[in-house]
């Protein structure tokens, strides 16, 4: 295809878009509501697994030390650990430190624990991470059977029923956003399908004077392209609109410590770039399809 071919196909795909206006509203209104009800999804499930990771990122493990183990012992227990397949950090934390950490967790009724600090009764503590957090409870298992081990503490039980829920938050997820985009094919390639069936005489004239299926098929392939790209324009700027200002109110009065939302950049312009493309390539799949098995080009 020469460039002054390709130039064509564009003006008249646009020119397209401009003759057959209701139907290009009815496909480009069809890709937006499939697209917000897509872009929804995305919002809420990039701020769950974002919420997933940094539950999974602040899961550790906390190895207690025998308080008979003298320094010598606590390092070989330290390379031992060290030496365990997925094991990404291991940081060593006092006693003292310990005491400081529970009379912080305890609040105001902490400061009773202050009693313990000229004869601190804790133990020395490893704290293990985790490469990948699903493997906590494998390499906690393994430092149970380490010698020098006093007690292991990962959430025992908690831990377990997090990382099968956030999974189960993920696939169902995953499905839906899925089920979506299938949905959204299917509407948008019957609409295409209406607005080339009402063209066919004009197809008919192409083929009479000689017009290659690949002449033919260009145009529409445009034309699906720009219908998807003009569909994703509304559902990117509502999207847009709405994220900042639940971001900006959920900064300001609410910021619960365990759950931040993404930063709205990049996150939208992310987001937007990704609706855009999908926009596009259901615009496309869905002329193609339609001049292909509708048209029988």
């Amino acid at each position: 295809m020469t460039l002054n071919t390709f130039k064509r196909h564009v003006r008249e795909s646009m020119k397209s878009l401009g003759r057959n206006g209701w139907m290009t509203f009815a496909s480009a209104s069809a890709v937006t509501v499939t697209l917000l009800l897509v872009g929804v999804f995305f919002v809420v499930m990039f701020n769950i697994n974002h919420f997933a990771k940094k539950v999974e990122n602040d899961v550790e493990i906390r190895v207690h030390i025998e308080l008979t183990a003298d320094s010598r012992q606590k390092d070989a227990l330290r390379r031992q650990i060290e030496a365990i397949p997925n094991v990404k950090e291991v940081r060593y934390s006092s006693k003292d430190e310990e005491l400081k950490r529970l009379i912080k967790s305890m609040g105001e009724e902490g400061s009773s624990f202050r009693l313990f600090e000229q004869d601190n009764p804790l133990s020395d503590v490893y704290v293990v991470k985790a490469a990948h957090p699903q493997d906590t409870v494998k390499i906690a298992k393994q430092i149970e059977t380490l010698p020098f081990v006093h007690k292991v503490n990962y959430g025992q039980g908690t831990v377990e029923k997090l990382f099968d829920a956030l999974k189960v938050a993920r696939n169902v997820g995953l499905v839906l956003i899925l089920g979506l985009l299938f949905t959204a094919m299917f509407l948008i390639s019957n609409t295409i399908k209406i607005t080339i069936f009402a063209r066919r005489r004009e197809i008919e004239i192409m083929r009479l004077v000689g017009a290659t299926n690949g002449f033919i098929r260009w145009p529409f392939f445009l034309e699906g392209l720009w219908l998807g790209m003009l569909g994703a324009l509304f559902p990117i700027a509502a999207l847009s609109i709405v994220y900042y200002n639940v971001y900006q109110v959920y900064e300001q009065w609410v910021s619960l410590p365990f759950f931040e939302l993404l930063p709205f950049s990049p996150f939208m312009w992310q987001l937007s770039g990704l609706l855009l493309v999908i926009g596009a390539g259901i615009g496309v799949w869905g002329s193609v399809m339609s001049v292909r098995k509708f048209l029988k080009v």
